[in-house]
């Protein structure tokens, strides 16, 4: 009994493995893991800037077209993520996050080499490019997009557009190198038996996965392909009915077969549901708006790559003091509220540009939805990882975490099919500019649409945490009242 005491003394003195990193490697071991999150943030942007220029040289002008270079980006993010979250469970975090980089460089030289290709390589390369990389962070940062826009710009017109992703690719490879050196190998020590296939097979829960990932890809292809196809084209429905198929297969695997379930929806209580529904109406219109807003400011501001670029720098600095804020809010204000704030961002965003003039100055609408939307994307993310980690067990909360993740990005390429879809039905066949921008205003008033959504379902989950707090407190003092009668009435 001695020696367990002991051991157990042992263990719980042992130092973390941070606790045991020199200064220099906690440096570089912290510069890494937000080389990690800033690489993959950078994709978002650097498609963005420089679309019209990659556009002339695959030769393709279709909106619909140019809308997969970013759709199939985050289409990958928000289905892999849970799977590949999965692995690291499994297979070890260090070897999965240095593998993504290798993956992302891999993808990078292949986006790079589809110049001498065509537009179908480049999408297939920014979709593979994601699908491990991404799986790995659950934070979001727009100065990484920023940046991404700004370097993709230069590139594009001051030399290469290829030389966009075969930079990455080169600092993919350093990155991954210098992991190698000072990311620590950490796996769970409850991890489920993967001793033979079979257990493999279970542990990663491939029935699951592949249902439900299939069914997200097929449903988010059908309807991103929809505007482009036309809603009569056999293989867009069947896509679609296909799809959901799979989707309600994942329910039934997930519920009834599965030994380790990917998602385990039995921890979860119905607040994840308003939780999710907010971000994925919110992230949904924030997804519309970023692609509409660049379609407006270089078709019909005839905004350069370069110029439209530093006309975006101000939502970098702006996303810095939302941070900072919100960190200071959470610590006083109900996360709901935090989340009502931010959906109104996102919402007034898309007002701002579906209303504003083509002859209007920048520093009207345009800078004041700059100074906007970052608020939208900076205070949802973290009042939603607040908000799950407070509905679910400890055990638990890393998924809830991922959750929040996939919605988020996949929010953002479902939007966009949805968007479409609008915007051919309300543009006249598109055949004049003044047609196009009446389908890109459509567009952006159905993101609008999904915003104002957003605030009422962050609105009613906050009055009903409201309403729960104050029916537990009815509860507790009529406890205590009971209580104090009782020993009121035992004491005579």
């Amino acid at each position: 009994m001695e020696e367990g005491k002991s051991t157990l003394k042992r263990a719980s003195s042992a130092p973390s493995i941070a606790q045991t990193f020199s200064p220099c490697r906690e440096a570089l071991f912290i510069t890494i893991v937000c080389m990690g999150q800033f690489m993959t943030q950078t994709n978002v942007g650097v498609c963005l800037s420089n679309i019209d220029i990659l556009g002339a040289s695959f030769g393709v002008t279709d909106s619909g077209i140019l809308s997969w270079f970013i759709a199939g980006y985050s289409l990958t993010v928000g289905t892999f993520i849970l799977i590949f979250g999965r692995c690291g469970d499994l297979f070890g975090y260090r070897r999965m996050f240095l593998s993504g980089f290798i993956w992302l460089a891999i993808w990078s030289l292949v986006a790079g080499f589809s110049v001498y290709s065509n537009h179908i390589l480049f999408i297939l390369a920014r979709v593979l490019r994601k699908a491990m990389i991404f799986a790995l962070f659950g934070a979001v940062a727009p100065n990484s997009a920023v940046l991404g826009a700004v370097f993709s710009a230069v590139f594009s017109e001051l030399a290469w557009w290829p030389w966009t992703f075969w930079t990455q690719a080169i600092v993919a490879v350093v990155c991954a190198g210098l992991g190698l050196l000072v990311v620590p190998s950490i796996h769970h020590e409850t991890s489920p038996d993967t001793s033979t296939w079979i257990n493999l097979f279970k542990a990663l829960d491939a029935p699951g996965a592949f249902c439900g990932i299939g069914g997200l890809v097929l449903a988010n292809i059908a309807w991103n392909q929809a505007p482009v196809a036309g809603w009569s084209t056999p293989y867009v429905y069947v896509l679609l009915i296909i799809g959901l198929l799979l989707i309600a297969g994942f329910f039934v695997v997930e519920f009834r077969f599965a030994e380790h379930p990917l998602i385990p929806f039995h921890a979860f209580s119905r607040d994840v549901s308003f939780v999710l529904g907010c971000i994925a109406c919110g992230w949904g219109a924030f997804g519309t708006w970023i692609w509409y807003f660049w379609r407006f400011q270089m078709e019909y501001r005839h905004t350069s790559p370069l110029l439209g670029s530093a006309e975006f720098v101000p939502a970098a600095p702006i996303g810095i003091i939302a941070c900072f804020v919100t960190g200071l809010l959470i610590a006083r204000v109900r996360p709901g509220w935090i989340m009502v704030m931010s959906m109104t961002a996102f919402t007034l965003g898309n007002i701002f540009t579906a209303i504003a003039p083509v002859d209007q100055t920048y520093w009207a609408l345009t800078f004041v939805c700059l100074l906007v939307i970052p608020w939208g994307m900076d205070m949802s993310f973290p009042a939603a990882t607040l908000m799950l980690s407070n509905s679910v067990e400890r055990k638990h909360q890393g998924i809830a975490a991922s959750l929040v993740t996939t919605v988020v990005n996949y929010s953002i390429s479902l939007s966009l099919g949805f968007a479409g879809t609008v915007e051919v039905h309300v543009n006249n066949g598109g055949k004049t500019p003044e047609d196009v921008l009446k389908g890109y205003r459509g567009a952006l008033y159905f993101a609008t649409g999904l915003g104002g959504f957003g605030i009422l379902l962050s609105v009613v989950f906050t009055i009903k945490c409201y309403w729960e707090e104050h029916q537990s407190r009815a509860v507790d003092n009529a406890a205590a009242e009971e209580t104090s009668l009782s020993t009121i009435a035992e004491s005579q």
